[in-house]
This record gives structure tokens, sequence and C-alpha cells, in this order.
């Protein structure tokens, strides 16, 4: 069973829920530079980030519903530049409490009944992470340009120009066993 509660820097998003009334309860996050230092090889570095964690306590289990919206700072897989992209999520969990987990999907949270807390910091960062588009390419500005580094594209055509002009005749001799069929 996987513990969902943190001492040190991490227990700023641990959330008390034992002396909770019954009902909704609301938690909000500024998310930025010092939340993704908390963790080792982080994917991110910066960014700004708002995350809303609505715990809605019932008598047998907790409902979390999150929803998240800013700006994290990414590099160019096309330039290698910085560049600031949006973001935006929703996501809905239920914790149940017992002694052994049971298979009931991804969006199930097992803690032990004796647990009084639940951390938030890894399904924040999870939530964040997910959110962020399979290609980190600079978005295209306002005036309809490339928002990529202009000299980088320069150089990265240049190189691929003197590429293709220059290719090894070995490989042109390969490709005539392939038609060959």
């Amino acid at each position: 069973m996987q513990h969902f509660f943190a001492v040190g820097r991490l227990s700023t998003y641990n959330i008390e829920f034992k002396g909770l009334g019954e009902g909704q309860h609301e938690f909000d996050y500024q998310i930025g530079r010092p939340f993704f230092e908390l963790f080792e090889n982080s994917l991110l570095d910066d960014g700004d980030v708002m995350v809303k964690i609505v715990l809605d306590k019932h008598s047998a289990f907790l409902e979390l519903h999150l929803s998240l919206g800013g700006t994290v700072i990414l590099t160019c897989d096309r330039c290698l530049e910085p560049f600031s992209q949006k973001i935006k999520g929703k996501a809905s969990l239920y914790v149940k409490f017992g002694d052994t987990e049971s298979e009931e999907g991804e969006d199930v949270i097992w803690l032990h009944p004796e647990d009084h807390q639940l951390n938030v910091a890894q399904l924040i960062y999870e939530y964040i992470t997910v959110s962020i588009p399979l290609r980190h390419v600079h978005p295209v500005r306002k005036d309809g340009k490339e928002g990529c580094d202009p000299e980088m594209i320069k150089k990265l055509e240049e190189y691929s120009r003197h590429d293709s002009e220059n290719t090894d005749e070995r490989w042109s001799e390969l490709k005539k066993l392939l038609n060959n069929n």
C-alpha cells in the first residue's frame, strides 16, 4: 500500500481530512519553481500553475476533484530554446480505506484506516505533467510567424540541405537492391 503522507518540505501538501466535517472543502496551491525542485529528475523546472482541489468528504470515502491551469516552462524540441506552455486539466479521484488494496481502477487511492492525512504533492505533479502536450514546440506568434529561434532554424535548414546533397553513394547502391524485388 502506497503512503500518501509526507514530512519535511512536502508536508505543505498534506491535507488533514480526519478533523474535517462531511461535505466539500477547498484547497488552493500556487505551483512554481520551489515545487518542481522537490522532485528529483523532474521533467519541469519552472512554471506558474494554480491548482484547486475540492475534497468531498463522505462517511466511508473521500472524493478529490482537481483542476489546474497556468503555464510551465519547457524546452522546444525544434530549436532547444525555453518557452512558456499553457496547460489546463481536470481529474477526479476516490480515496478509500482498507487494510488491503483491491483492484478498482486507476482513479482509486487506498489508505490505511488509521491514516489521517493525504499528501497531494505527487498527484499534483503527475497531473501537471500529463497535461503537457507530447510535442514541445513554440506556439505560433500572434503575427502568424513561427515562435522558434530563427537563428537555430536557419542552422537546422543549412545542415539538412548539406546532408541531403552529400549522400554517401553506398546508400544509393543499397536502395537499388531494395527496388529489385
